[in-house]
């Protein structure tokens, strides 16, 4: 599959864009925005629909407040957050305005997503804004959030957007030509991955955690987004933001960046939720006919298959599944409350009622609400 194979059918597109790449000595970087705004109106005439994940609300508010470096307390994040985001939705809504387009601030923390009805109404609001010609521009609303409820880095959170818009493409703008093979600010030899088939263990180890005083987010945070956003089935691109014509040049067919190949066998998007969106809340421990039952034979789990219970976790909370060796093999919504899996775990379905005086469900956890991927053990 050719990078022009990919690209020729992309209608809808999710563009992330790092604080890197957004700002310059002066806090933002209006010739940049106003570049990269020139080129995606250029996509929308072609019919392409876009959605903008945005970093730089911080690095605005560290601007105006003359601050360098980075920023030690949460407060000073929020508040310089709380400063800044006005002025970046004010510098896209003028681009896009030139134009004649309409942009959409949606602020979001993760407990937005981890909902399932919040996650849909979010789904719908971001149909319509598109629907309507709106360019929906988001961003963690950090003046609220805390670890709790944080994505960790945009990265991670234009990951969670790709599944809930199901776009047809992820391009993450950086401030380096891509993946290398190694650290380019430590090897001169260092060069650019331009094809990524498969995220393998290699793969991971040439990425690190290295940060910026205005970013959040390593290569390291993009492969793993990249994990994600290919385990749904779309393709996803590190490229450099700061290049003139960059959006250009990769919908051209140019080998720009590196494009992360899609997973034949991906996850649906409810799946794909319970995977990467929800956070787990406890572990089952697994014997190996479960484990069989799982993976092998696309079966649901019961509760004769577990061995351990880890956790205070409630009827439908998101728990891993485990093998004696402590690798996750599953991910899923439970029927039954840590403590009611306690007294019936081992035991054939047939002795539920008897033990815990009811059976609302013969499963532990239905197939339906349940991942199972190799990608999981990452998790």
């Amino acid at each position: 599959m050719t990078r022009n194979e990919i690209l020729k059918d992309v209608k809808k597109m999710l563009i992330k864009i790092g604080s890197a790449v957004l700002t310059g000595d002066n806090g933002l970087d209006l010739h940049i925005i106003e570049q990269l705004v020139e080129e995606m109106v250029e996509l929308k005439k072609r019919g392409c629909q876009i959605v903008i994940v945005t970093s730089g609300a911080i690095a605005s508010g560290k601007h105006r407040m003359g601050l360098t470096g980075h920023l030690k307390s949460m407060p000073q994040k929020q508040a310089a957050a709380a400063i800044g985001q006005g002025r970046l939705m004010r510098v896209y809504s003028n681009a896009f305005g030139k134009y004649g387009l309409y942009v959409a601030q949606i602020l979001l923390t993760m407990s937005d997503l981890t909902d399932r009805k919040r996650f849909l109404n979010i789904r719908n609001t971001l149909t319509t804004l598109m629907d309507w010609g709106v360019i929906p521009i988001i961003n963690e609303n950090d003046t609220v959030a805390v670890d709790e409820i944080k994505f960790g880095d945009n990265d991670h959170l234009a990951a969670m957007m790709a599944n809930i818009t199901e776009t047809h493409l992820l391009i993450n703008l950086t401030n380096t030509e891509g993946l290398y093979d190694h650290n380019p600010n430590r090897s001169k030899k260092a060069k650019v991955i331009p094809l990524v088939r498969e995220i393998s263990e290699v793969i991971e180890q040439a990425a690190t955690d290295e940060t910026s005083d205005v970013g959040s987010g390593g290569m390291r945070s993009k492969v793993m987004a990249a994990k994600k956003v290919t385990a749904f089935g779309i393709p996803y691109i590190i490229a450099p933001g700061k290049e003139p014509g960059i959006l250009r040049d990769l919908f051209a067919g140019k080998e720009r960046g590196t494009l992360f190949l899609p997973m034949k066998d991906h996850l649906n998007s409810r799946k794909y939720w319970i995977a990467f969106t929800l956070r787990s809340r406890g572990k089952l421990t697994l014997d190996d006919g479960a484990k069989k039952a799982l993976i092998e034979e696309g079966k649901s789990l019961l509760p004769s298959g577990i061995i351990a219970v880890e956790g205070d976790f409630h009827v439908g909370d998101p728990i891993l599944c485990l093998d004696t060796a402590g690798k996750v093999l599953a991910k899923g919504l439970t029927n039954y409350g840590a403590e009611e899996i306690g007294k019936i775990m081992g035991l054939k379905t047939s002795k539920i009622q008897q033990v815990l005086g009811y059976k609302d469900y013969d499963e532990v956890i239905h197939r339906d609400n349940m991942a199972v991927d190799k990608e999981l053990q990452h998790k």
